[in-house]
């Protein structure tokens, strides 16, 4: 639940530009969090060397692939859905293959096999440097599964194609899997004990994104603020590390540290925190430099400490609230985001009236809200009765949304009247003749065109807001073009 799942993008084809030597064509989509997508041009890239351009054309496809999300229940039945439609083009075209990557295809392993007889190959998210060998296999006649999960594996020698850019934003990868072991979440199962990327790999793929044009790169991981470089390996092995391994260790704050210093003109986000593992340090490092921006995705679930120790949780209602405090006063301007789950097991009136007293007092500028959805395989569905009924979770979730909306709208009109800067991303979904980009609390703005261009900084004059936009004009560029 801790991912953040921008439902816009879900499902959609990606596309890059072709190699005229590559001879078969895939057609890959992804769902569910920012992570799946990330992974999607890891796997680009490595079949991009290995003879195949992407297509947007399912019915053209040598080979389909649909990378999985398993966080909540609605993510898997979509997938089946697809799969079902990918079944009617393979009739027409039996040569077409199919696989299915990702936190699905490492949660349900040969099942999809044996379920879906469509599925020619099973891939885990550990196991995408694996393909070229699955497809051989697949190619001779056989079905090809691969769901070991690794100690190593971060795909960090893997420069990734850029499929879902907008040529300003991308992601970088910068730790996998997760050692949370939160009661209600499939990560650590799907994705493995969680393990650091090489920071100098991390500093050159973002100095070669720099030298392509990019203005803006979100470090992504299922808990950033742990992550811990000390020569590779879990993290939780660190406590064996030799001292020297421990004394040249690099842990988020220096990499933050060591990014923005490195690339003083570059926006930088990062996402997911966990409140367990946020620092000071890291806090301290975002003040410290004008390109970090004022930003966190701070997910906390529920307001009930009680609720808390139930999902294991590492943190309480009062450990949170110490936070918050010290992120405001040492980034008065930050906006902060929130993950809630509504109708959790055993959740009663009272923990949820703690969830809404919660978010008063905070009053996030956004956030991620869903009812609790049982997944299969965790501590929760395995140890818990989901008994919250579905009416109950769908009141509670719409009090919380409701609130969330109003504290929007509150945090958004503490913007009107101000200059801020914006960087453009694209055309304004609701209009042609606007732009559309975010200030550095990741808000959208909105504005009109004139003369500027995808990937400008430009000063804009906030007029008006609605509960999740704000609306402004141009009064020209930022000193940071």
């Amino acid at each position: 639940m801790e991912k953040i799942i921008d439902e816009s993008v879900q499902g959609t084809p990606l596309s890059i530009d072709k190699n005229q030597e590559n001879k078969r064509k895939l057609y890959i989509e992804s769902y569910g969090c920012a992570m799946n997508f990330s992974d999607s041009e890891i796997v680009a890239s490595i079949l991009a060397n290995n003879g195949f351009n992407t297509t947007d054309i399912l019915e053209e496809a040598d080979l389909v692939l649909v990378n999985t999300c398993s966080i909540r229940e609605k993510a898997e039945l979509t997938v089946r859905k697809r799969l079902e439609k990918f079944n009617a083009v393979k009739k027409l075209r039996p040569q077409m293959k199919v696989g299915v990557l990702g936190c699905m295809a490492e949660r349900l392993k040969t099942k999809l096999l044996e379920e879906e007889k469509i599925v020619d190959m099973v891939v885990g998210p550990d196991a995408y440097k694996d393909l070229p060998n699955l497809i051989q296999e697949i190619d001779e006649g056989r079905n090809a599964v691969n769901v070991i999960l690794s100690k190593e594996e971060t795909y960090g020698d893997i420069s990734p194609v850029r499929l879902q850019s907008n040529g300003v934003s991308a992601f970088v990868s910068i730790t996998r899997g997760c050692d949370n072991m939160c009661t209600f979440c499939v990560v650590p199962f799907t994705r493995g004990r969680e393990r650091s990327r090489d920071p100098q790999s991390i500093l050159e793929e973002v100095e070669d994104l720099c030298n392509k044009g990019f203005k803006e790169i979100t470090l992504l991981g299922q808990n950033v603020d742990s992550y811990l470089w000390y020569g590779g390996g879990l993290k939780k092995d660190f406590e064996n590390a030799s001292d020297m391994q421990k004394a040249t260790a690099v842990n988020f704050s220096n990499l933050l540290d060591m990014v923005a210093i490195a690339q003083p003109k570059l926006r930088i986000r990062f996402s997911t925190s966990n409140p367990q593992d946020m620092t000071l340090d890291v806090i301290r490092v975002m003040a410290k430099h004008r390109n970090i921006c004022n930003y966190i995705h701070l997910p906390v679930q529920s307001g009930s400490n009680r609720i808390l120790k139930a999902m294991n949780r590492l943190h309480t209602r009062e450990e949170y609230f110490k936070l918050i405090d010290n992120i405001r006063q040492i980034i008065p301007e930050c906006s902060i985001s929130q993950d809630m789950i509504s109708g959790f097991p055993t959740e009663t009136e009272e923990d949820h009236q703690d969830t809404l007293s919660l978010m008063e007092k905070v009053k996030y500028d956004f956030g991620y809200m869903y009812a609790y959805s049982e997944r299969p395989g965790t501590l929760a569905e395995r140890k818990m009765e989901d008994d919250v009924t579905e009416p109950v979770k769908k009141r509670r979730l719409a009090e919380i949304i409701a609130m969330q909306r109003e504290h929007g709208h509150y945090r958004t009109k503490q913007h009107v009247g101000k200059v801020e800067e914006v960087l453009i991303e694209g055309a304004s979904k609701k209009s042609d003749l606007q732009w559309m980009g975010r200030n550095t609390q990741s808000t959208v703005v909105v504005f009109p065109k004139e003369n500027y261009k995808v990937g400008d900084f430009v000063n804009v004059k906030i007029n008006d807001c609605t509960s999740a936009t704000l609306i402004g004009e141009a009064i020209g560029y930022s000193d940071n073009n």
